[in-house]
């Protein structure tokens, strides 16, 4: 299997790491417009070669971008109009619904699996790349029936041998749910950070930071050019999301001003969560209507 993956980044190098170690890929091929990033995934052996993008995916059995949605949205026609009729790609972009559009009329569209692993971390660039960063995690693949059988099989064999489970969903209902639990912690993880550093005596405050602060604020080190894009193209589901959880921060605000039992009532709702992500209540967590246990043969 030939695989050439476009951005060399954390989601492209873990994939890299992931495909290499199971034996799935027997040559990785990487393009990047970042030619430091470029030398380094050389240097530390994610890829074998990295090649201009016409190169590298002429002779590809499996083409994976992994850059910013915007920049996506952009190559992935491109890429779509070089490959051989045989070639699958998919992309990793954590919005779907614009990408799968800018692609809809496209005559080689059904070579194309729209996909979203459900993983990552704060880090970018090539030395962030862990081994074994989706293993156990959802990977989420949207409009499989716009996919030809073939193209699907193969991406759903990929996230197999990445140790992921799969969910299938329209595109706009992955940008709906992702804006709630993906997209809405790093937008809030951005205005706490923000916050904190609006106020006057912030030294202070961040040498009195623990464990529960920086936990807390650790995903608003994610790097702008990659959440910027994603907060642009999920734009209303965004905006929704931040709509509902402004309504909970009042809520909240008003019970410690007024109503203490209030405030203990929501925080004990709150505490529910608990046993959703323990695993206590499996429904909450994982819907096998979406979930699906058998792949395309």
């Amino acid at each position: 299997m030939n695989v050439t993956i476009i951005g060399l980044g954390l989601i492209g190098g873990s994939i890299a790491k992931d495909l290499r170690k199971c034996g799935f890929a027997t040559s990785v091929v990487g393009v990047d417009a970042n030619e430091k990033h470029a030398e380094e995934a050389t240097q530390i052996g994610l890829v074998d070669l990295v090649l201009p993008l016409d190169q590298a995916v002429a002779k590809a059995d499996l083409v994976v971008i992994a850059i910013p949605v915007d920049k996506i949205k952009v190559v992935l026609p491109q890429v779509l109009d070089l490959v051989s009729d045989g070639t699958t790609v998919t992309d990793m972009g954590s919005t779907k619904k614009a990408l799968a559009d800018a692609v809809d009329g496209h005559p080689r569209r059904r070579n194309y699996v729209a996909a979203h692993p459900m993983s990552g971390t704060e880090n970018s660039g090539p030395t962030a790349a862990l081994e074994g960063l989706f293993a156990s995690k959802i990977a989420i693949i949207c409009d499989h029936e716009k996919s030809g059988p073939q193209h699907l099989a193969l991406i759903e064999k990929m996230f197999q041998a990445m140790g992921m489970d799969i969910a299938y969903m329209s595109a706009d209902e992955q940008d709906h749910s992702t804006a709630f639990i993906s997209h809405l912690p790093h937008a809030a993880a951005f205005a706490l950070a923000n916050a904190v550093q609006d106020k006057e005596d912030r030294s202070i405050i961040f040498d009195l930071a623990s464990g529960g602060f920086r936990s807390t604020v650790r995903l608003a080190k994610s790097t702008p050019s990659m959440w910027g894009p994603i907060f642009q193209q999920n734009k209303s589901y965004v905006v929704e999301s931040l709509e509902v959880y402004i309504k909970h921060l009042i809520d909240f605000k008003e019970s410690i001003q007024n109503d203490e039992e209030r405030m203990y009532d929501l925080m004990e709702n709150a505490n529910n969560i608990r046993s959703v992500l323990g695993g206590q209540n499996p429904s909450l967590i994982k819907n096998e209507e979406k979930i699906v246990k058998f792949y395309t043969k």
